[in-house]
């Protein structure tokens, strides 16, 4: 039993450690991608951008459509 449990956990561990830098890469990228757009939008035009939204989020209208 020992032995099945061994080689389950070795099976195991090359899956582990040889998908997992496939499986980081694209987040990897993803994340990259995300800092190279904030990198090139100016923080006014963030800090702009942020009070939009904010604004639209407290003054949107609450009540629902009425429905037929």
């Amino acid at each position: 039993m020992f032995r099945i449990i061994a080689w389950a956990l070795l099976t195991l561990y090359l899956l582990i450690v040889g998908l997992w830098p496939a499986a980081v890469a694209p987040v990897g990228l993803a994340f990259t991608g995300l800092g190279f757009l904030l990198a090139a939008i100016p923080l006014p035009a963030l800090i702009a951008i942020g009070a939009v939204i904010a604004w639209e989020l407290r003054h949107r209208s609450n009540s629902k459509p009425a429905t037929v």
